[in-house]
């Protein structure tokens, strides 16, 4: 069911789940939008990394991963698959870690198309343009409680 929230430190994730993970971040950022990075980064199994996501019977339908060993914490990893765009769950996940950890600020390296989304959840751009993964992307702050 898709409004079924997961919340799971990153220490603590089944094969399963790592699986679902991967596999909702392979098609959106490998598949569609064509990055030839690779996605796993050494920091999704830490015990200071948390997943969020909703599912239904064929996985993560929504996304987000967020990080406490960095200062500021950070968002990140946020996708959604195709067919359930438009629905709000990636907004429902942010507004979640919002909850849990909003009483730090937090950034995100956001795509530059999605600028103004993320400023409806309170992020600020905080630097200059940068690219990444052949993407280009902005830094974004959001304060704490804001």
């Amino acid at each position: 069911m898709t409004d079924e929230l997961h919340v799971v430190p990153g220490d603590q994730l089944t094969a399963a789940d790592v699986y679902g993970i991967w596999k909702i971040r392979d098609v959106v950022f490998a598949v569609e939008q064509q990055v030839d990075e690779p996605d796993v980064d050494d920091l999704d199994l830490l015990a200071t990394t948390t997943h969020l996501w909703f599912a239904d019977e064929h996985g993560p339908t929504s996304y987000v991963r967020f990080l406490t060993h960095e200062d500021p914490w950070r968002l990140g990893r946020v996708c959604t698959r195709k067919e359930h765009r438009g629905l709000g769950l990636s907004g429902r996940l942010i507004e979640e870690c919002h909850d849990r950890w909003g009483h730090r600020p937090i950034k995100i390296g956001a795509q530059s198309y999605l600028e103004q989304w993320y400023a409806r959840y309170g992020y600020v751009t905080c630097g200059e343009h940068y690219d990444d993964a052949g993407i280009d992307h902005v830094p974004m702050l959001r304060a704490a409680d804001a």
